[in-house]
């Protein structure tokens, strides 16, 4: 056997050979990330807001770290079978739109889990687990401010007076600014912006006016920065 044979042989049994492990500690690995996806799952159903909250998310979720450590499991064991699955998952796209940009970051929680477990790093799973759950209870209590709402009045141009309307205003809002003021077929409509307590006494007053034919009160329902 030439020199040539001989090191080309030892390439391909280094390429085949890789890191083995034994089958204990591969069912060690992958329990702990069975045991990761399950936390994970339920802090992501006590944090999750009502409307965003989907199950088949949340399952989807718990399972990646046990297919990332599998995967990772996989590639310690042989170089060759990493080498395809790197090819195999750089074409993989996905396709779904998330509804909440917070799933984003689970997903990613779980991936690196996955892989952290995967390699054996048991300590550090359980440390990243722990200031993941103080970090998003913590964020999640700090309060939002409240947004303004917006009053849109209309009534009959003849007979309206603005003066009389923002007495009232000014008489239950703390802060009130108009927004736009727009005439068309002899009718006035006001859009005002407005921060009140005491939304219904306002609503209330309003309505007692004699020349607005209608009064709407708009919530905002996103979040406000202060």
């Amino acid at each position: 056997m030439s020199v040539k044979d001989v090191i080309k042989n030892s390439v391909y049994e280094t390429l085949g050979g890789g890191t083995t492990m034994t089958a204990q500690t591969v069912m060690i690995i992958l329990v702990f990330a069975c045991l990761i996806g399950v936390y994970i799952f339920l802090i992501y159903k006590l944090s999750s807001k009502t409307a965003f909250y989907s199950k088949d998310l949340n399952t989807t979720i718990a399972g990646m770290p046990v297919l990332i450590a599998a995967i990772m499991i996989a590639m310690q064991s042989n170089l060759l079978v990493s080498l395809g699955m790197v090819g195999a998952l750089s074409i993989v796209r996905f396709r779904n739109a998330l509804k909440n940009p917070l799933d984003l970051l689970y997903l990613f929680w779980a991936i690196s889990s996955g892989i952290i477990v995967g390699v054996g790093l048991y300590t550090l799973s359980l440390v990243l687990a722990f200031i993941m759950t103080i970090l998003l209870f913590l964020i999640d209590k700090i309060p939002n401010a409240k947004a303004s709402d917006l009053l849109v009045l209309r009534g009959a141009q003849e007979g309206l007076d603005g003066t009389i309307l923002y007495d009232v205003i000014h008489k239950h809002c703390k802060y009130y600014k108009e927004k736009a003021r727009s005439t068309k077929n002899n009718e006035t409509e006001f859009i005002i912006e407005i921060n009140t307590k005491e939304k219904e006494l306002l609503l209330q007053a309003l309505n007692d006016l004699e020349f607005f034919t209608q009064v709407n009160c708009i919530s905002h329902d996103g979040e406000y920065r202060v």
